[in-house]
């Protein structure tokens, strides 16, 4: 009977909008959750019975059922926050996390440092990375993100480099280094560290010894040095600086090299003097000391020593890699955060706590380096919102709404049609 036929058909229409109703409830109550992606609702008809059989033609449907709940990955507005340990992904791509069920993925970047060191999401489930190796490479190894030991070792000074000028116009002077202020032409002082990590001061002197050829002498207080006696300077190294008539370094000769400290340091510690890349050594002389008729300077000096430090600072930059600062100013890469992309987004599964896993749909993971292969970049200081429209879900929810009252409403008026027909036999 049609009547009754009515009473199903809305029953289902009831039923579907109310399934529609809980998708955009869901939608709604996660507004504000951090890496949220929405869902949408989408319905199919049902079809039951054909007038005229297989010949087609004039057909009966049978209401609505709920076909799919489709995901909406799209990106969520980015927002600044004051975590160093905050990331958002703008782009394709989810972080990758060890979670209990397997490997999980998610777009909540809402992370920090446990107990031990490790990068964790809020759940403390460990955070997967590309670790780093000893020469500050990053490798295409996967592993959990640790911070590792806070404290690094001392280093000895092992090269001290100098860019400066010797003013070609000086005159030759006789060094004594019981008054090398005086005697030598220029000087100038570094800081050196020796095995201990304990930083020395060494002042060279720099003498012309005739046009195009000059000495220098590497030289600290006797305070410093094995057998010294304070206030008066030891050598601890000493060489030959040439120049070609166009005052560009020609070779540059080492004589001796002994840095005996003490305090507990090594003994005959090397330091090399670099000057820059001679011509003798296969250089132009443009990157190199010079000598010209200009007031004696340094340009630049560097030395590669330090002293034991501890962790003073973590950062991530926008390619998501982890930088520790030590209190000393050395700066290590530590590793850099792995993202994971699928071919099917929509078809990953979700199990809560703002993860995702595989699904046969999604297919498997392609982990790499964020910015690379279609990969999203990784900000850092930042994290990703909900991508839900607030607006558009209530024009939803009215629909929603109305569309509910009016299978209702077909579902009264087919009562009311079944109750006149009841009323016939009376």
């Amino acid at each position: 009977m049609g009547i009754l036929r009515s009473f199903n058909i809305s029953v289902s229409g009831m039923n579907a909008v109310g399934q529609g109703m809980g998708v955009i409830g869901d939608n709604i109550a996660n507004a504000g959750t951090t890496g949220f992606k929405a869902s949408r609702a989408e319905f199919q008809d049902v079809l039951a019975k054909s007038l005229k059989g297989i010949d087609g033609g004039d057909q009966f449907g049978a209401g609505v059922k709920l076909a799919h709940i489709k995901p909406l990955m799209s990106q969520g507005d980015v927002t600044r926050t004051d975590s160093i340990t905050d990331l958002a992904i703008n782009g394709d791509g989810f972080f990758r996390v060890e979670a209990p069920f397997g490997p999980g993925f998610t777009r909540d970047g809402s992370m920090h440092f446990n107990k031990e060191g490790e990068l964790v999401n809020s759940d403390e489930y460990k955070v997967l990375g590309f670790t780093v190796d000893t020469e500050g490479r990053v490798t295409n190894k996967l592993s959990p993100i640790k911070l590792g030991n806070t404290t690094i070792p001392a280093k000895a000074t092992e090269s001290v480099g100098v860019n400066m000028n010797l003013d070609s116009r000086a005159e030759v002077k006789q060094f004594d280094i019981n008054d090398p202020d005086k005697t030598s032409n220029f000087s100038h002082s570094t800081t050196v560290y020796d095995n201990v990590g304990t930083a020395r001061l060494v002042t060279i002197y720099y003498n012309k010894q005739a046009d195009n050829n000059w000495t220098y002498r590497a030289l600290v207080d006797g305070a410093d040095a094995q057998g010294g006696e304070q206030g008066k300077f030891v050598e601890m190294a000493s060489g030959t600086l040439r120049f070609n008539p166009k005052g560009q370094l020609q070779e540059e000769v080492e004589s001796n090299n002994s840095f005996n400290f003490n305090k507990g340091a090594a003994p005959d510690q090397k330091i090399k003097f670099d000057f820059g890349a001679s011509i003798a050594e296969g250089g132009d002389g443009l990157d190199a000391s010079t000598q010209y008729g200009s007031q004696s300077s340094v340009a630049r000096h560097t030395q590669d020593g330090s002293s034991a430090a501890t962790l003073a600072s973590l950062s991530f930059n926008d390619k998501g890699i982890l930088t520790a600062v030590y209190d000393n100013g050395i700066a290590r890469d530590i590793s850099q955060i792995a993202v994971g992309k699928f071919e099917n987004n929509e078809a990953l599964f979700k199990v809560g706590k703002n993860l995702f896993k595989e699904s046969r749909q999604s297919g498997q993971a392609a982990m790499g380096k964020p910015g690379e292969a279609g990969r999203g970049e990784v900000l850092s200081k930042s994290i990703e919102l909900s991508n839900v429209d607030i607006a558009n879900e209530f024009v939803n929810l009215m629909t929603a709404s109305r569309n509910f009252q009016a299978n209702a409403k077909t579902l009264t008026t087919a009562d009311q049609m079944l109750q006149e027909v009841l009323n016939i036999k009376r």
